[in-house]
């Protein structure tokens, strides 16, 4: 049997068992295997009760009374204020004299161990407006196209070698901010002479739905900084806003719409042809804009919120 089961006992279950014992007159073996502990365990706490009474039998600290070889909370506290100024583990160990390992405990333990835990992390910048069709989030996701189902799903890999370099199409998306009312298209690929006629169908669709865009936001990718883009964006009217470099989460309502037809339905189900997904499309984003609950919506469709603006339906 263990014989750290003691560990185990409440402070309750181990009075009980020197009672039995010493007031009842059991013999140890009996309480021992009464209370499910071994007999060395029933002698540990009989020598505990017999050394400090009662209290003794209660669960003691893990960590002792005294830590002689514990690092000086005016060294940890130094440690700390050479780290804040941005000095490595090393540096800090010759400037104080300590060992490199104390000074890399001290830190991993005040959650410093990395320079990047010194930077303050920037509030998330959430933002919704309005109106509909004060903004769009336009973006494009490149897609490898399909020519039967591969290996990782059926485990074949014979044939695998001839069936590479089928090429690639690109998923464009259009996604109105205030609603979060989408429009997708499937096509060969994300140049501009494929986005620009993209943002003019997403126009269509969306003034189908009495819903007037007046700014655009796309990444910096090169259709999107072409001179022709910036001609249509002229023609309808529309201010174009682009992200930070770097920065992708600033179109983070596009990125999460592309994050959602990935997982539901590009990804949702294993297709034999590239056709066959895009024939999928029209009836997920009809669910999408209809049916599926949108947790920034308070759990309702972009229809929904849509209608609660213009009062029409899509």
């Amino acid at each position: 049997m263990n014989i750290h089961k003691h560990a185990r006992m409440t402070s309750h279950g181990r009075l009980l068992l020197v009672q039995r014992i010493r007031q009842q007159g059991w013999r140890v073996a009996d309480a021992a295997a009464a209370g499910g502990v071994s007999m060395r365990t029933a002698y540990t706490w009989l020598a505990r009760y017999r050394a400090g009474g009662e209290p003794a039998l209660h669960d003691r600290r893990s960590t002792p009374g005294r830590s002689p070889r514990r690092t000086p909370a005016a060294t940890v506290a130094a440690i700390e204020r050479l780290r804040r100024q941005r000095l490595s583990g090393p540096r800090i160990a010759r400037r104080l004299d300590v060992p490199v390992a104390t000074v890399g405990a001290v830190l991993r333990r005040l959650g410093l161990g990395r320079l990047k835990a010194l930077d303050e992390r920037p509030e998330p910048m959430r933002y919704q407006r309005q109106r509909p069709g004060e903004l769009i989030h336009i973006d494009s996701k490149k897609l490898g196209r399909i020519d039967g189902i591969g290996h990782r799903i059926t485990g074949d890999r014979r044939g695998q070698s001839s069936k590479r370099g089928t090429g690639w199409e690109a998923l464009h998306v259009a996604v109105d901010d205030a609603s979060r009312l989408a429009y997708t298209e499937l096509l060969p690929n994300e140049r501009k002479h494929h986005a620009i006629p993209f943002l003019e169908r997403a126009l269509a669709f969306f003034a189908a739905h009495g819903v007037t865009v007046e700014r655009v936001m796309t990444d910096n990718g090169a259709a999107y900084k072409s001179y022709d883009f910036a001609a249509a964006c002229r023609l309808h009217a529309l201010r174009h806003l682009r992200t930070r470099p770097y920065r992708p989460r600033t179109n983070g309502k596009a990125e999460r719409f592309i994050q959602s037809a990935l997982r539901e339905w590009l990804y949702a189900k294993p297709y034999n042809h590239s056709a066959e997904r895009a024939a999928d499309m029209p009836s997920w984003l009809h669910w999408y804009n209809n049916h599926r609950p949108h947790a920034a919506l308070k759990a309702k469709p972009p229809a929904s919120a849509l209608n609660n603006v213009l009062g029409n339906d899509i």
